[in-house]
C-alpha cells in the first residue's frame, strides 16, 4: 500500500495536469488558425510536428533519444498512426456536424468505450463508482457543450465515433508498459505528423514567418502538445486506462473556464450545471478509480506499477 498509494497520486496529478493543458489548446489553436489563415487539419499537423520536434529535442538533450528495438518500433509506429487517425476524424466530424457535436461526440465516447471493453475483456462489470463517474461526466459534458445551434448531422456523429474510438485505442496502445512517455510523445506525434503532411500541403501549409505567429505555433506544440501527452502517458503508467480517457474531459472544461476569464464568454444555467457535474464525477474516477489489475495481466500491472514509481 506504500508503494501503491503514491504511484496512483502520482498518476493522478499526470492526467489531471494533461488535461488542463489539453484545454489550452483550443484556444491557441484557434488562434493560429486565425493569425496564419490555415485550415484547421493543416493547424493540427503543425501541433504534431511541432510537438514532436520539442519532445525529441528534449529527450536528445537528456540523453534519452535512441534508435527503439523492431518490437518497440512497431508499437510507435502504430501509435503515430492512430494520432493521425484521431486527429483527421475529428476534424473530418467538426466540418460535418460543428466543432460542439464533434468534441462531445469524441470525447464522451472514449471513457465509454474503453468502459465496456474493460468489462468484456475481464468479464466483469465496471465499479459503481466507475459507472457513476463515466455516466455523470458524459452528461455533465452534454450540459456544458451543447448549443441550441448544434448541428448533428449522422456522418460527423460517425467520424467523431471513430476518433473517440481511436483515442480510446491510443490510450489502451500506450497503457501497458515499456514505453518512456516523452520518447512516445516524440516519435508518436511525429510520425502523426508526417502522415499528415500529404494532405496538409495539399490544403497548404505556407506558415506566416511572424512573431506572434511564431510564439503561438510553440506554445501548441509544446504546452497542450508535447508536455501534455508526455504528461498523459506517464499518468497511464499507474491508472486504468478508463480514468485516462476521464481526464480528457477536463480539456473542454478547461476551455471553458479560460473563455469565461479572457474572452468574456457567459455561461448559462445548464453549462454551470454541466461544468459541476463534471467536476464532480471526475473527483468520483479518482476518488475509486477502477485498479490497473482489472484490464491488464497482474504480471504486466506490476511492472507498470512499478515503471510508474521509477518516474
Amino acid at each position: 500500500m506504500s508503494v501503491s498509494m503514491p504511484s496512483r497520486a502520482r498518476s493522478s496529478v499526470a492526467l489531471v495536469v494533461a488535461g488542463v493543458l489539453w484545454g489550452t489548446g483550443g484556444l491557441s489553436g484557434s488562434l493560429l488558425a486565425q493569425q496564419a489563415g490555415l485550415h484547421p487539419l493543416v493547424v493540427a499537423t503543425y501541433r504534431l510536428l511541432i510537438g514532436g520536434a520539442a519532445s525529441a529535442v528534449y529527450v536528445a538533450l537528456t540523453g534519452g533519444l535512441r534508435l527503439p528495438s523492431k518490437q518497440t518500433w512497431r508499437r510507435l509506429v502504430l501509435i503515430g498512426a492512430l494520432f493521425a487517425f484521431f486527429q483527421a476524424s475529428y476534424f473530418a466530424a467538426v466540418a460535418l456536424s460543428s466543432v460542439s457535436v464533434a468534441t462531445m461526440t469524441t470525447i464522451g465516447s472514449s471513457p465509454v468505450a474503453l468502459a465496456v471493453a474493460s468489462a468484456i475483456r475481464t468479464r466483469r462489470a465496471p465499479r459503481v463508482t466507475t459507472l457513476l463517474s463515466v455516466l455523470g461526466a458524459v452528461a455533465g459534458l452534454v450540459l456544458l457543450r451543447w448549443s441550441p445551434d448544434s448541428v448533428a448531422q449522422p456522418a460527423g456523429i460517425l467520424f467523431a465515433l471513430l476518433a473517440g474510438a481511436g483515442f480510446a485505442i491510443l490510450t489502451t496502445v500506450t497503457a501497458k508498459p515499456g514505453l518512456d512517455p516523452m520518447t512516445t510523445t516524440a516519435y508518436g506525434c511525429l510520425i502523426g505528423g508526417l502522415l499528415l503532411t500529404p494532405a496538409a500541403a495539399w490544403l497548404g501549409m505556407a506558415l506566416p514567418l511572424r512573431l506572434d505567429v511564431l510564439l503561438v505555433a510553440a506554445y501548441f506544440g509544446i504546452v497542450p502538445t508535447a508536455a501534455a501527452y508526455a504528461a498523459y502517458f506517464r499518468g497511464l503508467a499507474g491508472a486504468h486506462p478508463v480514468l485516462g480517457a476521464l481526464s480528457a474531459l477536463l480539456e473542454p472544461l478547461t476551455a471553458t473556464v479560460l473563455s469565461v476569464a479572457f474572452l468574456g464568454e457567459r455561461l448559462g444555467v445548464l453549462a454551470w450545471t454541466g461544468a459541476t457535474l463534471l467536476v464532480a464525477a471526475l473527483a468520483v474516477g479518482y476518488w475509486r478509480p477502477e485498479p490497473v489489475s482489472e484490464v491488464l495481466p497482474e504480471a504486466t500491472a506490476r511492472e507498470s506499477r512499478t515503471a510508474a514509481d521509477r518516474q
